[in-house]
């Protein structure tokens, strides 16, 4: 089976998923829409497939599915629409930034029996997913902490941090999502700081750029995470999983892992500088995984309740900050 896809939103991300379904050899990118032309039209001159309006995708029957890389105002509703035409649906985190309005949106994927994926890539990286299989193999025995680090090499345009929902609902949740994902219980407490050390024009637009947050779960075990818009040396992106008989841990990666010794000392390579390049395999590994569930007939993951449970974590960390107080989760 060859599932045949429409792409919406041709831009830095659209890009990155056109790769990814063009170069599976079970998918096929049938079309593009954009509200930009020239961007659907390069697209399309690259990967061979039609320039459509989201109407035609959205009518039309030789597509299977779709990926969702609009701006993110536009996810909720496009899901709906796409879920009650019948396809199936990958889309980029985050459905929407209000709680209510995701659960409104699911309940429609829910009725219409649609199958929708949440683009939460680093589940996908087969580095972090070498961590999660050594806990599932008992290698480290039980789970007790989790610590993530996440730390952009320099922050975004301001513009961008103002319709971004925030740190916490735009970086952070990245990491709710892989503390989910490791610690194997859900998060019933958070307590998180946060602070404006990188740049005064991100406070000025009323959000953070330097951020810590600690998760409890029900069971005492612990996801601590460190968030900074600047890391002067590249993408940094660590994880480590304490357990009652070890650890396991991923480290930064780097285009080329070589190391040099001599009479200045050991250097090696700087880190890669870029999430699209740190997470390259990631997004081949979540587009195919998508792939495969519909295939099957599987049930798919990350799941609309997993955008959730992420954005929900996302607003009770921004609660801690403003009230300065443990939050606990319902």
């Amino acid at each position: 089976m060859t599932v045949r896809f429409g792409l919406l939103g041709a831009g830095r991300i659209g890009k990155v998923h056109a790769k990814a379904v063009s170069s599976d050899a079970n998918a096929r990118l049938v079309a593009v829409a954009d509200a930009f032309p020239q961007a659907a039209d390069a697209i399309a001159t690259a990967y061979g497939c039609e320039v459509r309006t989201i109407e035609a995708i959205e009518a039309a029957k030789d597509i299977d599915a779709v990926v969702i890389c609009t701006p993110t105002d536009t996810h909720a509703e496009l899901i709906e629409r796409f879920a009650r035409a019948g396809k199936a649906i990958f889309c980029e985190k985050p459905v929407d930034l209000d709680v209510a309005r995701v659960k409104a949106c699911i309940k429609v994927v829910a009725e219409t029996k649609g199958k929708l994926m949440v683009g939460f890539n680093r589940r996908f990286d087969p580095h972090f997913m070498a961590v999660r299989k050594a806990i599932d193999d008992g290698r480290i025995g039980d789970v007790e902490m989790v610590t993530i680090t996440s730390r952009d090499p320099g922050a975004p345009p301001v513009d961008y941090i103002k319709r971004s929902g925030g740190i916490f609902r735009d970086m952070t949740i990245h990491d709710f999502d892989m503390a989910r994902y490791l610690l194997g219980e859900e998060p019933v407490a958070v307590t998180a700081t946060a602070a404006v050390l990188v740049d005064k024009a991100i406070g000025d637009a009323g959000d953070y750029d330097s951020v810590s947050v600690i998760l409890q779960t029900k069971s005492g075990k612990q996801a601590i995470i460190s968030n900074s818009r600047r890391a002067t040396y590249g993408y940094d992106q660590r994880i480590e999983v304490h357990g009652s008989k070890g650890m396991v841990a991923a480290e930064n990666q780097r285009a080329v892992s070589i190391e040099v010794a001599n009479g200045e000392g050991y250097t090696r390579p700087p880190l890669h500088d870029f999430f699209m390049t740190r997470y390259t395999e990631a997004y081949a590994n979540e587009i195919a995984s998508f792939i495969a569930a519909i295939e099957k007939g599987a049930a798919i993951s990350p799941s609309g309740a997993d955008g959730l449970a992420a954005l929900a974590l996302a607003d009770a960390a921004l609660q801690s900050v403003k009230e300065g107080k443990l939050i606990k989760i319902g």
